[in-house]
């Protein structure tokens, strides 16, 4: 995948969070404060089950927060773009055990 700017789950996070209005302490039963301030500054990354309990807390789907991450201009179009990208790659993966 080509990007130009790295992804930034912090910039995804923060968005997130603001736009549902919620305080970093909103997060207290997913993770503490300082965590979470240490995401949202780019200073630690989260495992995909973090990323789960987060998005549940922002009341998201965890893709959501993953494809804020990758969006380089946070535009509509970019965001069809890139789930364009998604579905066509995922067309040519054959899932077996799911």
């Amino acid at each position: 995948m080509k990007t130009s700017k790295p992804p930034s789950f912090a910039r995804a996070l923060r968005a997130a969070r603001k736009a549902k209005q919620l305080p970093q302490e909103a997060f207290d039963q997913a993770s503490s404060r300082t965590y979470v301030s240490a995401l949202e500054r780019g200073l630690k990354s989260p495992t995909i089950s973090k990323i789960t309990e987060l998005a549940g807390v922002c009341d998201v789907h965890p893709l959501t927060l993953l494809l804020l991450s990758f969006s380089r201009s946070g535009k509509r179009a970019e965001f069809d773009q890139l789930l364009a990208t998604v579905s066509q790659e995922l067309d040519a993966i054959e899932i077996v055990d799911l």
